[in-house]
């Protein structure tokens, strides 16, 4: 096993800080206490961990969509290329170049998948976007051979690569990735992350993912966290992350026992107080 993991700022400028913010629902409902992470520029980050830890209302709080959720950050700071936005509105924070593709995929399936596409450059005033949308095609052949059909009729597959390349039409700084495996198959999910990880190799384009599914987000991220119960549990680099015998056992699923762990049952406290 590796020794002490390298911090994210090893891997590059700090493009994204979430510093020990706390969010609450409707003034009451306390979701997420004192979550810190790092985003590192150019790099794919991934932020795993079981349904119900946060990982979802966490991305909310980055692109501003916990308004519309009457939700808040109550305290702590979120900061994007050192300027604070957190409780920003959504459309301004796109305007600062981040762009979230939601859980679920949520095209217009009234429009073609081009006309989805064309979506995700409203925000624009250049005249690139003709060129930018070949990139997209380039990426994504499926996309171009099915441009004229309603996205309505798409595969959960296609839906999910649309839903992506209009992200990607925004030119965003950082891609904000909720759950991109949910409700597809094995093969499926593999080249949507190929996918993504030639875009961020290619594009330099930053990457924030969220997923469960952490073998997966793990073969394409530079670095992850792992969340539960609405705070940060571990944090290093894939290859540690990878190799952590508490990481391992808990994403199999199954402990020695027999039964299903979480972090606060994995006696090896040692080996996580490095990581907190």
């Amino acid at each position: 096993m590796s020794s002490e993991p390298s911090r994210p700022e090893a891997l590059g400028p700090i493009l994204l800080e979430v510093n020990n913010i706390e969010v609450v629902y409707r003034d009451i409902i306390q979701v997420l206490r004192g979550v810190s992470l790092k985003v590192p520029e150019g790099q794919i980050t991934a932020l795993l961990g079981p349904n119900g830890a946060g990982k979802t209302t966490t991305l909310r709080a980055i692109s501003g969509l916990l308004i519309p959720e009457d939700g808040e950050v109550i305290s702590g700071a979120i900061r994007f290329r050192g300027e604070d936005i957190h409780n920003r509105a959504p459309e301004n924070i796109v305007l600062k170049g981040i762009v979230q593709v939601p859980e679920g995929r949520r095209v217009f399936k009234h429009l073609s998948v081009e006309e989805n596409l064309r979506v995700g450059a409203n925000t624009r005033r250049d005249s690139g976007v003709k060129e930018d949308l070949e990139r997209i095609y380039h990426y994504f052949p499926k996309l171009r051979a099915l441009k004229d059909r309603l996205a309505g009729y798409c595969s959960g597959g296609e839906q999910q690569m649309l839903a992506i390349g209009r992200a990607l039409l925004a030119r965003p700084r950082l891609l904000l990735l909720d759950e991109p495996s949910l409700g597809l198959a094995p093969l499926l999910v593999r080249e949507i992350f190929s996918i993504v990880a030639r875009i961020n190799a290619e594009e330099g384009v930053t990457v924030l993912v969220v997923e469960q599914n952490a073998r997966v987000a793990l073969s394409v991220a530079h670095y992850g966290y792992i969340m539960e119960s609405g705070h940060i549990a571990l944090e290093g680099t894939r290859d540690h992350l990878q190799e952590n015998p508490d990481v391992r056992e808990f994403y199999l699923g199954v402990a020695k026992s027999g039964g299903r762990k979480s972090f606060r049952d994995v006696k090896s406290y040692r080996r996580r107080k490095r990581f907190m």
